[in-house]
């Protein structure tokens, strides 16, 4: 009866070292893509494109009025799911989107957020909408980090909840929709090479 019943357990557990490989031979390809420009495939929806242009025209007037940069702008659309690309680097004088990449969004200190919830307060761990100015680079925890400074009422308190734009392992370089990215405590994480690329 024992030789029956650890046979039987070698079974489950070659059937499960299986599906965990069949698994892992699907997503892995997902983690490797090195190219972030957009392709036909995974450029935004004609709803998103319209979103971001909006977004892109108004950020340059706020540029040209503050004495900002009226080139490039980097833009991230939260309602695109995290899988996908939502983050943006558009180039304002072509009025086009010139490349992509995954960014998480805030956890709200929940071990798992789902669906959207934003917050500006201290101690949060959400994701704060609004115009944010890049501040200077520094090596932190997560090695090359770059401090953001909110520039709305929405997003104030950024500087002093230690929000910053670095990049995290944990987020692929490439799409990995239906699956989901790993969360962050506010900050927008993008994956090493795309952080390297911006």
């Amino acid at each position: 009866m024992r030789i029956i019943f650890k046979f039987f357990l070698l079974f489950i557990f070659l059937i499960a070292s299986l599906s965990l490989l069949a698994w892992f031979a699907w997503y892995k390809p997902k983690l490797n893509h090195s190219k972030n420009i957009i392709s036909v495939k995974t450029a935004p929806n004609f709803r998103e494109k319209i979103k971001l242009k909006k977004n892109a025209s108004d950020l340059c007037k706020y540029a040209l009025n503050n004495g900002y940069n009226t080139q490039t702008c980097f833009l991230i659309n939260m309602n695109i799911e995290s899988g996908k690309n939502r983050f943006f680097v558009y180039q304002m004088e072509k009025d086009s989107i010139y490349n992509a990449g995954l960014v998480t969004h805030g956890s709200c200190n929940s071990s798992w957020l789902t669906g959207k919830r934003f917050s500006n307060n201290i101690g949060c761990g959400c994701t704060a909408l609004g115009k944010y100015r890049v501040g200077k680079s520094y090596m932190g925890r997560f090695g090359l980090a770059y401090k953001l400074y909110g520039l709305d009422s929405t997003n104030n308190n950024s500087f002093n909840r230690f929000i910053v734009l670095h990049s995290h392992g944990c987020v692929p370089d490439g799409e990995v929709s239906p699956l989901h990215i790993c969360q962050s405590l506010g900050c927008p994480i993008v994956s090493p090479g795309y952080l390297k690329y911006l």
